[in-house]
This record gives C-alpha cells, sequence and structure tokens, in this order.
C-alpha cells in the first residue's frame, strides 16, 4: 500500500511538473515573440523615419536607385555597425521594382522574394512575423512619385524567452519537489497503512480463533474510514467471543440436561434390575425422566430445523383470541398444582394468518416461559388494533433486568438473577418462540408487565 500511495504521489507530481513546465514554458514563448515582434517593428520605423524620394524617373527600375534607396542603404550600413548592440541577427535592403523584381541583399529568415507582403508595404504597414523560431519585420519607402517602386527594409532577430536558464532552475526546483512528495508520500504511507495492517493481523487472530484480538479504540471525535474500520474489527471480535461463549454454555447447559434424565433412568433400571424397591414406582420415574428427554431433543430438533428453514408451514386464517383460550386451557392443572393462578383474558375476535400447530407450540412455549417465574398469578390475554393481533403473558415473578432483555431470546442464556429452571424446561423455548413468530411474519418482545413481573409480548399482522 505505501509502495502504490508513493507511486501516485510522485505521478501526480511529476503530471502537475510537466503541466506547470509546459505551460510556462508555452507562456514565456509568446510574451518573448510579442516583445521581440514589437521592437523590430519599432526599430523598421526609427529606420524608415525621414525618408522620401524626391527622383521622378520616367521608369524607375532596381538597378537605377534613387535618393530614397541611397538613404535607406546608407542608414542600413550604420545599424550593421551596431546591430550587435541593438540584439539584431540580420539586416537587408531589397529594391523592388513595380513589376515586383528585387536586387539587392539576400533576404534573411529563409523569406523569398514571393512572400514578400508588397500589398501591405505599398500601403505603408510594417509587417511582422515569425519563421523558425526567427523574428522579421519589414517596412518599405516607395521609389518616384509614382510609388511603384519600393526599398523595402527587412530586420531579424531571435526569440530569446529566457527559458533556458529558467529550465534549469525549474529542473533542479523539480527534483527537490519530486523528494519532498517521495518523503510525503512515505510518511502519509507508512501513517494510513499501520491501522490497516493492524486490522489485518488482528482479523487473521481472529480467523484463528483468538476472539479477545481487539485493536486500540479510537477516540470517539475520529470517524474517519480508519477509526470506522478499528471499531468494526473490535465489534466482530466482540460479537464472535460472545457467540463462542454462548455456544460453550449451549453445549454445557444440553450436556446438563441430558445427563440428568440419563443418570435418573439408569439408576432406577438397575434398581428394578437389582429386586430392589417398588418396580412399578422405578418405572413411573423412568417414563417421567424419559418423557423429559425426548421433550428436550424434539425442542433441539425444532431449533435446528427453524435456523435452517428446513421446516413446513400450514398457514391458514385463525382467530388468535380462540387458539389462546384453547391452548392456555390445557395449563390449569399445572398452574392449579403450582399454586399459580392462571387467568385467560382473550375474548375479542382477531383473525390472523398463521400454523395452527405452530401457533399452539407459540403460545404453549410462553406460559411455559411464565410459569418458571411465576410466584402466584399469571395472565394471558389479546390486544385487538386495527392491523395487528397482539397476544401477551404476564407474570408476577422477579421481573427482567434491563441487561437481560436484549438477550431473553437467545437458547439457553442465563439471566443474572435467573431462578433454577424447572426440571420439565429446556431452556430452548423462547428461543424456539422466536423462530416461529418470525417464520410466521410476526415478532415478539419482552419487558415489564403493567403489574410487576415480566411480559411476552407476540403480535402478528391482521388477517385481511
Amino acid at each position: 500500500m505505501t509502495r502504490r500511495f508513493i507511486m501516485a504521489m510522485l505521478g501526480i507530481v511529476v503530471i502537475t511538473l510537466l503541466i506547470a513546465g509546459a505551460g510556462t514554458i508555452a507562456i514565456s514563448q509568446l510574451r518573448a515573440r510579442r516583445t521581440t515582434e514589437k521592437i523590430l517593428r519599432q526599430q523598421t520605423i526609427s529606420v524608415l523615419a525621414g525618408i522620401t524620394d524626391t527622383a521622378d524617373p520616367a521608369n524607375p527600375s532596381a538597378t537605377d536607385p534613387t535618393p530614397a534607396a541611397t538613404a535607406l542603404t546608407q542608414k542600413v550600413n550604420n545599424l550593421r555597425k551596431v546591430k550587435d548592440a541593438l540584439h539584431l541577427d540580420d539586416i537587408a535592403v531589397v529594391l523592388v521594382n513595380r513589376n515586383n523584381v528585387a536586387t539587392g541583399d539576400p533576404l534573411p529568415a529563409n523569406l523569398t522574394v514571393a512572400e514578400l507582403p508588397f500589398k501591405q508595404l505599398r500601403a505603408g504597414k510594417i509587417v511582422t512575423g515569425v519563421r523558425t523560431g526567427v523574428a522579421y519585420a519589414i517596412g518599405a519607402v516607395p521609389l518616384g512619385i509614382g510609388g511603384r517602386g519600393l526599398a523595402v527594409l527587412i530586420t531579424t532577430r531571435r526569440i530569446e524567452s529566457g527559458a533556458g536558464a529558467a529550465i534549469s532552475w525549474f529542473l533542479i526546483a523539480s527534483v527537490i519537489a519530486l523528494a519532498i512528495a517521495a518523503l510525503v508520500a512515505w510518511w502519509l504511507g507508512s501513517r494510513l497503512a499501520k491501522p490497516v495492517r493492524d486490522a489485518s493481523l488482528a482479523a487473521h487472530r481472529i480467523a484463528s480463533g483468538e476472539f479477545d484480538t481487539r485493536l486500540a479504540e479510537p477516540p470517539p471525535h475520529e470517524t474517519d474510514e480508519v477509526a470506522d474500520l478499528a471499531r468494526s474489527v473490535n465489534a466482530m471480535a466482540a460479537g464472535l467471543q460472545r457467540s463462542k461463549r454462548l455456544e460453550q454454555q449451549f453445549l454445557l447447559s444440553v450436556s446438563h440436561d441430558l445427563r440428568t434424565p440419563l443418570t435418573s433412568i439408569r439408576g432406577y433400571a438397575e434398581a428394578i434390575n437389582d429386586g430392589a424397591g417398588d418396580p412399578r414406582a422405578h418405572a413411573g420415574v423412568i417414563l417421567s425422566e424419559s418423557k423429559r428427554l425426548e421433550r428436550l431433543v424434539a425442542d433441539l430438533l425444532d431449533l435446528a430445523k427453524l435456523q435452517a428453514h428446513s421446516f413446513t408451514l400450514a398457514s391458514e386464517p385463525l382467530d388468535l383470541s380462540s387458539s389462546v383460550s384453547t391452548s392456555a386451557a390445557g395449563f390449569l392443572p399445572d398452574a392449579g398444582e403450582r399454586g399459580i393462578e392462571l387467568v385467560v383474558m382473550a375474548t375479542a375476535p382477531g383473525m390472523i394468518t398463521a400454523d395452527p400447530d405452530r401457533l399452539a407450540q407459540v403460545i404453549a412455549n410462553v406460559i411455559e416461559n411464565a410459569l418458571k417465574y411465576a410466584r402466584t398469578r399469571i395472565v394471558v390475554g389479546t390486544a385487538m388494533a386495527d392491523r395487528s393481533a397482539t397476544l401477551f403473558v404476564d407474570d408476577d415473578g422477579p421481573g427482567i433486568a434491563a441487561v437481560d432483555l436484549p438477550h431473553v431470546f437467545e437458547r439457553l442464556y442465563v439471566a443474572r438473577h435467573e431462578p433454577p429452571r424447572a426440571e420439565n424446561s429446556s431452556g430452548l423455548g423462547l428461543a424456539i418462540v422466536r423462530e416461529l413468530v418470525t417464520s410466521m411474519g410476526g415478532n415478539v418482545s419482552a419487558g415489564s408487565a403493567p403489574g410487576g413481573g415480566a411480559r411476552i409480548a407476540v403480535t402478528f399482522p391482521r388477517a385481511v
């Protein structure tokens, strides 16, 4: 990452320097060209100033110089002596007759007679231009009264933008800028890559099973991508660590719940085999423990199928209140034996779409959960709204601590203040409730009952 960052930074700097350098050179060349042409124009105007021709030959020709041509030639000869001081490369005088036939000095700057702008020159204009890096200025004075002949003055000067020395300094500055850019890119790349490397190393350690691995927690005010990455890795590690702890707790709990009835079955079976005690009483205990074991295995299978989405639902329109009344009636004897009053308040009709067997299982699991914690009273009821129907089960037990509320529906979660589970409980009831209710399009929640204790509420959408 650091190497790519350095290369990217150097590439950006090089492109920037090339654009800046090319732009500077182009602007310098343009300004030097305009300045050189302006100087040549002024020098040409100065040389041609005051030169007139008073001769009026009948047929002026290029081989018969007039006073104007003579004066111009004299001035040019004087300028040639100081042309180096004037930074002139070349000066030439050409005599052109009315037929555009030229004699005199050779044309400089690779110009030809055909390229001379005779029309503009006869109009008294000064023409400037550039040829192969050399600027030129062309002016003329008319020969004879008719003005058809011309004495043409051509001055040239090489364009010097002064960029030569500037380019040298520019190259030196570019090397320095590239070195600074490389150092800055290395520093930034190292600083940015270190958290990524740390996160990568932490992820590998977490993947290998070291779920207690953590990155340095960034300050709360840091909200950039690197800080978010560190927080995400820590949250992932914490979640995996908690999942591993719950998995271990689940295995320990299931092992204990399986071993307890098996131990009882084995002990009473050995007693019957040895002829000790009442065989009928021992057989009753074995039958009770086998049912408990069967219930635990069935719950484990149900939860596995629910989480694997390998179960089927036969949904149909149902009256929630009628289903609740029917299922709750089956728990009246058990509640009476425990000394708990079971009150059913499910009279308002409310149609939902659900699997009748799965709905009965949900109601039974929620009531069984309440029987574990209730002291004297359980209220099972329904509440209807325009678009939803809710089953609620309230108990007058110790309630659910705030720290335990997010985990109530996890399998075999042990609350901090949970009393010992009843012998016939598998510890998977509420986890199965959540999976079943979610599959049937509803939701389940836990909270406090109005009169104290805990409330489990299951809500389904109303059937249209």
